[in-house]
């Protein structure tokens, strides 16, 4: 049996069954071949290891070689990995493990859908577990957001894409992204240089974010003329937020006082969204961190949308969720 995959009429793959248990994925395009293999098959490698399965590189074809059902998720998850070659033009370890899982039989995200879909300059994004899905859409949807959940759940990452779009889409004036200037349990002492560069520092994972989605030289300009706007909390009080897509991160270490004020700063026609991590507190006295009253106190209104993510809704390393899930369980 032979079936393919279309894409502006050329035909791109073919699926050639040797028997139930084994089956050829034949590129018409050595490139593409290329690209979604890896160097020195590194794509391929790391594909075979999750899902636990046979693949082989021959000539300008893929020979996939396991039960019926891992080869049907593992033909799905090559076409997710071409596309996403198309699009961006490379395969980073994380699409890898966002192709198996977007077609596992539990399906987390099975009924994604293409309004689900961040299109940036850069990249398209999907959401990779049902919390992420509605992550977006809440962000999308509702005034305010506020997210708790492990490190690498995509709480920072989706806000900022969701943001740039809307900024790119001019559905907004700005983006401003702020986040408390605490040290991660150690001193750093006097740093040198101007505000911006005593800042930075702290500010650094939000620009990282902003660097993955659009090119930098861009990225820098909308910075200078102040369509994007980096701020330490401290910064915020005393002002309204109009037209914008505000970001505070790392809100686990902002205070109760903190983040009333954060959340009090909306204006017409912006968003504003709160994450962090209730694990991770660096304040002195945790009690004092204001993220999990702030859940308490404002779930129940409904232009607020609150997300809980979990070890599951990681996608960085694999090692990540077990890190985080053999903590929680500890704890």
């Amino acid at each position: 049996m032979i079936t393919s995959t279309k894409k502006n009429n050329n035909t791109l793959l073919k699926f050639v069954y040797s028997d139930n248990n084994s089956v050829s994925v034949i590129f018409q395009d050595n490139n593409l071949l290329m690209g979604v293999v890896g160097e020195f098959n590194k794509n391929l490698k790391e594909l075979e290891k999750i899902t636990q399965s046979n693949l082989y590189s021959r000539g300008n074809s893929i020979l996939i070689k396991s039960n019926p059902e891992k080869i049907e998720i593992i033909k799905s998850a090559i076409e997710f990995l071409v596309n996403q070659f198309i699009n961006n033009g490379n395969i980073e370890n994380k699409d890898i493990l966002s192709s198996v899982d977007k077609f596992m039989i539990n399906e987390k995200v099975k009924n994604y859908n293409v309004t689900d879909v961040i299109k940036t300059p850069k990249k398209s994004i999907i959401p990779r577990s049902e919390k992420q899905k509605n992550y977006v859409r809440a962000l999308r949807q509702s005034d305010i957001v506020i997210s708790a959940g492990p490190a690498g759940t995509g709480k920072t990452f989706l806000a900022v894409a969701v943001g740039l779009t809307m900024l790119l889409e001019k559905k907004i004036d700005r983006i401003i992204l702020s986040r408390p200037a605490v040290e991660a349990g150690e001193r750093l002492g006097f740093l040198p240089g101007d505000m911006r560069e005593k800042v930075d520092p702290y500010l650094r994972p939000l620009y990282d974010s902003l660097y993955d989605l659009f090119d930098f030289e861009k990225i820098q300009r909308m910075i200078e003329i102040g369509d994007i706007e980096i701020a330490p909390l401290a910064f915020m009080r005393g002002r309204t937020l109009k037209n914008s897509f505000a970001i505070l991160d790392e809100a686990q270490n902002a205070t109760d006082t903190q983040i009333k004020m954060f959340l009090t700063r909306i204006g017409e026609n912006s968003k504003i969204v709160v994450n962090g991590d209730p694990t991770q507190i660096d304040l002195p006295n945790k009690n004092t961190s204001g993220l999990v009253r702030a859940k308490k106190l404002l779930g129940h209104l409904d232009e607020i949308s609150i997300v809980d993510f979990d070890h599951l809704d990681v996608v960085r390393h694999p090692l990540v969720s077990k890190i985080v899930k053999a903590y929680s369980t500890n704890d």
